[in-house]
């Protein structure tokens, strides 16, 4: 099955306006780290919103290589963090350790929150099948109050494809993405726009990222919807945050705070701004708040998932 997604919910007719008084970086293909590429980065000519565009097509098979993937969720209420993820709420991390999937009910403020059994075992997504049925929109009734967790080898065959602008065109108006990815790490594994919490949560499930703030699931594979550090980071000749990726539309996205641990002054409503040195460009967000980007202000390009 090949899935296609366009990063961008602008109008059809909306007419596209460069600002060319805002500086721009071209992508730089020797970033990303070779190995873990498919074949070799192409060159292609692409319409991109009525406009014929340069891009880069990068097809990867999104599998960490800087680090191991998981664990996600631990088996017994007693165990610790070395064997869980990590969860969000509020834009706070917390480690979903035994102790915290066995007090969800108060966390939550809800005492319908169960997801452990009389001898503290904790009910766990264990096979692909359990996979397909809870990591969904629409969680199906038997895996709620699961702990959510879907391995990359059930999806590793996939295929992603990623097409990006060489040269990224600065909008004045941000664009909202899509459900489709952000972005991609050096290591060519997708950002992802925020987890789908609200759905997550009504079912009384947890699908905790990693301690590198991934997961996966069965329409992408292993992504990322935070940045802890874990990936490939190019840093830069003066004190500014290193760049750990590109999103869609082209522009770099680096870490949020620079070598000095400060964090930029200021940011616009997609968290980006411009400097001298890499022009335009985007800071990712806290791994609390569930949000790499908020929003593009480049011309996006797609993303095509061949199952």
């Amino acid at each position: 099955m090949l899935l296609f997604s366009c990063k961008s919910n602008q109008k059809k007719n909306e007419i596209l306006t460069n600002d060319n008084s805002i500086k721009t970086v071209a992508v730089n293909k020797d970033y990303f780290i070779s190995e873990n590429i498919i074949g070799e980065i192409k060159e292609e000519k692409i319409k991109l919103k009525g406009v014929e565009t340069l891009c880069y097509v990068i097809t990867t098979n999104s599998q960490a290589t800087e680090h191991q993937m998981g664990p996600w969720c631990p088996r017994h209420i007693d165990e610790g963090k070395e064997k869980a993820g990590i969860w969000f709420s509020e834009g706070k991390v917390y480690d979903v350790s035994g102790h915290f999937i066995a007090n969800l009910d108060e966390f939550y403020k809800d005492e319908k929150w169960k997801l452990f059994r009389e001898d503290g075992s904790i009910k766990v997504t264990e096979s692909l099948e359990e996979c397909l049925g809870a990591a969904k929109p629409n969680v199906e009734e038997a895996y709620h109050n699961y702990c959510v967790e879907c391995l990359p080898d059930y999806f590793k065959n996939q295929t992603t494809t990623y097409t990006i602008p060489i040269n990224p065109m600065y909008q004045e108006n941000s664009q909202r993405f899509g459900r489709g990815g952000i972005g991609l790490a050096f290591n060519g594994v997708k950002f992802d726009p925020p987890a789908p919490t609200h759905a997550i949560l009504a079912a009384h499930t947890i699908a905790p990222l990693d301690d590198h703030g991934g997961h996966v699931n069965p329409h992408g594979g292993y992504h990322y919807h935070a940045v802890t550090g874990s990936t490939k980071e190019i840093e830069q000749s003066d004190v500014h945050a290193p760049i750990i990726g590109y999103a869609i539309d082209g522009f770099g996205i680096y870490a949020l705070a620079d070598k000095d641990n400060h964090m930029p002054s200021y940011l616009d409503d997609c968290g980006g701004h411009s400097d001298d040195i890499r022009g335009y460009h985007y800071h990712a967000g806290a791994p609390g708040g569930n949000q790499i980007i908020k929003c593009l202000h480049g011309i996006p390009g797609e993303i095509k998932i061949q199952e």
